[in-house]
């Protein structure tokens, strides 16, 4: 049973100057309220739940399977039991609100160059001592300032602001599941596609709901080990790597990324072991994105992860079989672009957020004709 858990001070101040910040850079097509405010506007009924005993009620969104009694929140701080019904705390109440190119997510494979309007809103099913993004993970709704904008408006919004995909990103698109389904359908009705970067820490039935409408999925897979995921995340690894499988299965765009801890998920044979899984279970063609490290959150007095390190990583990787390891978090690097695997030559050029395609033809190599995987037009 688990329901609940303590939250970092300081948490709303830093977070509200987020929001409005992201919120400030974007058109927004909302019908009632205009600008933020503080809170959740429109609570409602939540999916995957089951009624107990004396008003108690549990979850089946994720792993966790919160046990809630009346009054009470689940372990993510964002659905609620009122007297027996489960509550959705975060629909159409998104705290953050960006345009973004599609290479921040980071998704390498799929549509480059072109924008995501991408929305998160607060709270997440993981406690990761090195999230980059606590100040609205680690937050409940009521903690920071959050705009009204319902799946219609997010979906109008992409368009009026030239976007291909709709990004569920930034906390813990999981959480806020009900809010994500509806609007992953109607963008699909307008002809916009939905992409989801997530910890993966989801439950299977969830999750084949989702992959009816999710085009493309960058899981965070944070080391691998069971150890590891509990002291870093307060989580287990199984379901991740199940969920990684399910999404294959499901014909779903799939994307890794790893964020390199020093001294914690960065030995070599952790790392040959997790690529030699990959290979065997995803394909060798699923891109990696081995991510810097910098001191964040509860990890603060760690330093950053040497570029060495990261380039260690990224050869076991490619030892291994897979064909497309990069190193993000380190601009100008020779590893944010793409290479062909079987003559070498560069089809992507990368610096930053400065992408050049032109390298790669209908989705091919042009000097061997290999084909890359990947959604291209």
């Amino acid at each position: 049973m688990g329901y609940g858990r303590s939250r970092a001070a300081g948490v709303v101040l830093v977070a509200a100057g987020l929001v409005v910040l992201a919120l400030g850079i974007v058109g927004i097509a909302s019908g009632r309220r205009a600008g933020g405010g503080f809170g959740f506007v429109e609570p409602r009924e939540a999916s995957h739940w089951e009624s107990l005993e004396d008003d108690w009620v549990k979850c089946g969104l994720c792993p966790r399977r919160c046990v809630v009694p009346p009054g009470g929140r689940g372990y993510c701080e964002v659905r609620e039991n009122r007297d027996g019904i489960y509550y959705t705390l975060t629909y159409g109440n998104p705290c953050a609100v960006h345009v973004d190119p599609i290479e921040k997510k980071p998704f390498y494979h799929f549509l480059p160059t072109t924008r995501s309007f991408s929305i998160a809103t607060a709270g997440c099913n993981l406690e990761c001592k090195f999230c980059q993004n606590w100040q609205i993970s680690q937050a409940r709704p009521e903690e920071l300032s959050n705009e009204y904008l319902p799946p219609s408006a997010v979906v109008e919004s992409a368009i009026a602001n030239g976007c291909a995909t709709i990004a569920y990103t930034y906390s813990e698109p999981t959480i806020f599941f009900e809010y994500m389904l509806d609007t992953a359908k109607l963008a699909h009705e307008r002809g916009v596609r939905n992409v989801y970067h997530s910890n993966g820490f989801i439950n299977p039935g969830p999750l084949r709901e989702l992959t009816q409408y999710l085009d493309a999925a960058n899981i965070d897979l944070k080391g691998f080990s069971e150890e590891y995921y509990a002291d870093m995340s307060d989580a287990s690894l199984a379901p991740v790597l199940r969920s990684l499988k399910i999404l294959v299965e499901d014909g779903v765009h799939l994307e890794l990324t790893t964020l390199l801890v020093p001294g914690g998920n960065d030995d070599p044979e952790m790392i040959a072991e997790m690529c030699e899984w990959i290979r065997e279970n995803l394909g060798a063609s699923v891109p990696l994105h081995f991510s810097r490290f910098h001191p964040q959150y509860r990890l603060r007095d760690l330093p950053p992860t040497p570029v060495e390190r990261l380039e260690t990583a990224r050869r076991i990787a490619l030892d291994a079989g897979l064909k497309h390891v990069y190193i993000g978090n380190v601009p100008g690097h020779d590893a944010n672009s793409t290479y062909c695997p079987q003559c070498g030559r560069r089809l992507i050029y990368r610096i930053g957020y400065d992408v050049d395609p032109s390298g790669l033809d209908s989705g091919a190599c042009p000097v061997c004709g290999t084909a890359i995987e990947g959604v291209w037009e």
